[in-house]
Order: C-alpha cells, then sequence, then structure tokens
C-alpha cells in the first residue's frame, strides 16, 4: 500500500507547475517547450488529460520567463497554436464518436459527469462557450468534444477556437509575466523586503490562480441553486395570490 501512496504523491507533485517545468528544463534543457507544448495540448485536447496543469501551468510559465529561464515570444506562439490544435482534436473526436460518448460508463480514466458538465455549458452558452470554456477547469477539456458531438459547423468552430485560444494563452502568460514585477516590487516598497522573488512562492500563485480558475464553475453553481430556489417559491407565490 505504502508504494502505491508514495507514487501518488509523486504524481501530485510533479503536477505542480513549478515542479514540472523544473523537471522539464533540467531533462529536456532547450526541448523544454515541446513538453509544455504537449502539456497544453493534452488538457485542451484528449479527454484524459482534463486533470492535468492548463491556467496554472501559463501563468507560472510566464513568471518563468520574467525570471529570464523560458523565452516569451517562443511559448507564445507555440502554446498558442498547442491550444488551438488540441481544441481541433477533441472537436474532431466528438463528431467522429457522436452521440455514443454520453452513454459510456464511467471508468478509471473516463467521468461521464465531466461530459455531460461541459453539453449542460454548451446548451447554456452556444458557441462562445469554446471561447468561455477556456477559463474554466475541465469544460475546457471537454468543450470541443461537445461541439463535435453536437455537430457545430467546423468553420464556425474554428473562428472561436482561435479567438479563445488566443485570448486564453495571451492572457495567462502575460499574467504571470508582469504579475511577478509588480507583486515583487508591491512588497519590496511596501513591506521593506528588498530580496523578495515572487519566484520562491509559486506555490501560493498557483493556489490563488486555481482558486480564480473555478470562480466561474462557484458562480455557475450558485445562480443554477438562486433560480432553482426561485422557481420552486414562484408556484407558491401564485397560489397564495
Amino acid at each position: 500500500m505504502e508504494p502505491i501512496i508514495d507514487i501518488l504523491y509523486q504524481i501530485k507533485d510533479y503536477l505542480n507547475p513549478k515542479i514540472l517545468i523544473d523537471w522539464m528544463l533540467l531533462k529536456l534543457g532547450i526541448y523544454v517547450y515541446f513538453g509544455l507544448f504537449f502539456i497544453i495540448f493534452a488538457e485542451t485536447g484528449l479527454a484524459v488529460g482534463f486533470f492535468l496543469p492548463g491556467d496554472s501551468l501559463l501563468v507560472v510559465a510566464g513568471l518563468f520567463a520574467a525570471a529570464g529561464k523560458l523565452n516569451l515570444w517562443i511559448m507564445w506562439v507555440s502554446l498558442f497554436i498547442a491550444a488551438v490544435v488540441g481544441d481541433a482534436v477533441g472537436y474532431y473526436s466528438g463528431k467522429k464518436i457522436g452521440p455514443a460518448i454520453f452513454n459510456r460508463p464511467k471508468s478509471r480514466f473516463f467521468n461521464p459527469a465531466h461530459l455531460n458538465k461541459a453539453h449542460s455549458f454548451y446548451e447554456k452558452h452556444g458557441g462562445k462557450t469554446i471561447i468561455i470554456a477556456r477559463f474554466v477547469p475541465i469544460v475546457r477539456t471537454f468543450a470541443p468534444i461537445v461541439a463535435g458531438a453536437a455537430e457545430m459547423s467546423y468553420k464556425q468552430f474554428l473562428t472561436y477556437n482561435i479567438f479563445g485560444g488566443f485570448f486564453w494563452v495571451t492572457s495567462m502568460l502575460l499574467a504571470g509575466y508582469f504579475l511577478g514585477g509588480l507583486v515583487e516590487q508591491f512588497v519590496r516598497n511596501v513591506f521593506g523586503v528588498e530580496n523578495f522573488l515572487l519566484e520562491d512562492h509559486i506555490d501560493k500563485v498557483v493556489i490563488v490562480v486555481v482558486l480564480l480558475s473555478i470562480l466561474p464553475i462557484i458562480f455557475e453553481y450558485l445562480k443554477a441553486r438562486r433560480e432553482k430556489k426561485q422557481a420552486a417559491v414562484e408556484p407558491v407565490i401564485e397560489a397564495e395570490a
């Protein structure tokens, strides 16, 4: 049992973007960009990649670029391509497999609840889901699959895909790139900590990014609960009237 627990802890550690990027820099050197490309591609295009870091990886990669460890422009171009290609693969997967994927039983690597959640999101927001979903973990992975299964025209999908991929990658990378300097300057000026480097506190950055990433899900959940309560109260009010 202990070896399994140790493996799980190691997997958890390697899903930490800082540890993951440090490891790839050490093992892959200049080819680290291929590793980053694959992670973003898998997280956006493969159903089994929903657990991979997306938002947090991009933000932390931006921090690494600000520290001079990664090239911002190479990442900007390559990860934008990875995001667009990933969604395209997801779209064609959904288009090929079709409605059958919604009836697939739960397995170790596949949970139909994730897909149904993305489907509800798609039904509510339509084509713009492809853009909105970029900023929502899990939904981001399954939204293009749903779009393909729903037979959205590829021309329409491609437009949303390109815009969504560009805004997502750009906003997250630049947030990390500029966040480092702004936060470090703020801490030095306000708290007088001269040697403060945000790079040394990336774990806290990851927590903040993850919390911000799930805010849309929280808002949607609270909104749905409020609408459900209102729907339950309205018949009672009408009956009393």
